[in-house]
């Protein structure tokens, strides 16, 4: 398998906060909102350089979303940003009839998605937006992996056009993507080729991937591992590719089994080639405080985790 090493953590969030520095700097139409979380989602910066470009709309995340959506009749390019349980959950009709209904050019950026947002427990981990966003008409589905993929995301996220839902998260990650990589909205990457099973992960869990992988190959398993960043549009053609040649995979991602990126390979496997599927998911729970390395042990979402269900999958195959 492809090994990947890294020299620093970072999380997610500070690579949507360069990306936006870089928009700044280079696109005279992106401007910023924030519901009073301007330090979370590390878009100081921004609004440093660019102060006439910054609406702090408090904590009001309906009306952020209201006014974001009227920002692109001027031809702005809004990222309205706020946490990912307050900026899907809280704001879903605003988001359905402001955005996503007239397909307005608007791109939802979330932070602190997921169990591993930690200790403040079950009221604030989101595990249910993936459903909620990737069941939207127009709606486009970004959840990128790392420091550097996270900020190529969010500036391929101002190029786009149409409604975007951009996940990131709090914790620091290890930063294994290149710094200079093209990130195609709708292009899955292939992380590593093998020919036992298919692993299909998104954010975090790719690098649980990646370390399931390790573990696997140790055993004489080979895996191949697609990093699906985009949730919606899904790169089908990359998940069939790669199942009809391994016919098995294991979907992983840090949200409910229910909805997200496992429903969606479980839908393009059902109309195309049935194979053997396990997911790595929270299994219809919500979460609760603890550190993020404690949550994603305890619910299941490790690379322990990936390493079992690959070999029920392989197993389901013969």
């Amino acid at each position: 398998m492809t090994k990947y090493t890294f020299t620093e953590k970072k999380d997610t969030r500070s690579g949507f906060g360069a990306g936006m520095t870089e928009l700044g700097r280079t696109n005279p139409d992106v401007v910023t909102l924030c519901a009073d979380l301007v330090g979370s989602l590390k878009i100081d910066t921004f609004i440093k350089e660019n102060p006439e470009r910054f609406i702090q709309c408090g904590i009001a995340e309906a009306n952020m979303i209201g006014v974001a959506a009227g920002l692109t009749i001027g031809g702005k390019i809004p990222f309205a940003t706020t946490f990912a349980n307050f900026g899907s959950g809280r704001v879903y009709d605003q988001i359905r009839q402001s955005v996503a209904y007239s397909d307005k050019n608007v791109k939802i950026a979330v932070s602190h998605a997921g169990l591993t947002l930690g200790e403040d427990g079950a009221t604030h981990q989101i595990l249910e937006d993936l459903a909620m966003m990737r069941a939207m008409p127009n709606m486009t589905v970004i959840n990128p992996c790392d420091f550097n993929q996270t900020k190529a995301a969010t500036i391929a996220a101002a190029n786009w056009k149409g409604p975007i839902y951009l996940r990131f998260g709090r914790p620091v990650v290890p930063v294994f993507t290149a710094p200079d990589q093209v990130f195609e909205i709708g292009k899955a990457w292939m992380v590593s080729e093998g020919k036992d099973v298919t692993i299909v992960a998104t954010g975090h869990l790719v690098w649980e991937a990646i370390q399931a992988a390790e573990i696997l190959e140790a055993q004489g398993i080979s895996a191949e591992i697609l990093n699906i960043h985009t949730i919606k549009p899904l790169d089908e053609k990359a998940i069939l590719k790669s199942v009809r040649k391994t016919k098995c995979v294991v979907s992983c991602e840090e949200h409910q089994a229910n909805g997200g990126l496992g429903d969606a390979v479980a839908q393009t496997l059902a109309q195309n080639f049935l194979a053997p599927q396990e997911y790595v998911a929270v299994n219809n729970s919500f979460g609760e405080s603890g550190t993020p390395a404690q949550l994603m042990e305890k619910y299941g979402l490790s690379a322990k985790n990936i390493v079992e269900k690959a070999l029920k999958a392989i197993q389901r195959k013969q």
